[in-house]
């Protein structure tokens, strides 16, 4: 077995990770063919990824030019530690607005941030300024450094 193969995370350990972490790195392609990388919110659930913005946010025009996009988590200080995964997917843009309200509800309770009825009424307004990125993965990979031997690091 190759050292990748080794460091992997499981199918189990990686969902665990996803609903641990709080953030991750999106990354667009812009039309002049650059990167495009922005920090973000994100759910994981039922194998997807979502995460909201504005409607005319760059992400948001970059991900409806190119559906082509890439996820990334990472964790730990010391090359012994990091942990990560990198998800390349298709993203698909939502941009109705009561589905919208609907998955930043999802969003807020994924993220550990309990909605009152009054926030549930500006969100409700708000989602109509906004998107959601719902991005399906084609390729993920991953890493966890604490699999590896004491020491060789």
């Amino acid at each position: 077995m190759n050292r990748r193969n080794k460091i992997a995370m499981t199918t189990e350990e990686l969902s665990a990770y996803l609903d641990e972490a709080r953030n991750m790195a999106l990354c667009t392609i812009g039309k002049d063919g650059y990167p495009h990388v922005v920090a973000m919110s994100y759910m994981a659930k039922d194998g997807c990824i979502y995460m909201s913005s504005f409607k005319k946010a760059q992400k948001v025009v970059n991900a409806k030019r190119n559906p082509k996009v890439a996820v990334m988590v990472e964790s730990g200080d010391a090359y012994s530690e990091l942990k990560g995964v990198l998800i390349r997917g298709e993203c698909e843009v939502i941009d109705e607005p009561e589905a919208v309200w609907q998955i930043m509800k999802e969003v807020r309770d994924f993220q550990g941030t309990t909605v009152t009825p009054t926030e549930d009424a500006v969100l409700k307004e708000r989602a109509k300024k906004r998107a959601v990125l719902k991005i399906t993965p084609v390729k993920t990979s991953s890493w966890d450094h604490t699999k590896l031997p004491e020491g060789v690091y």
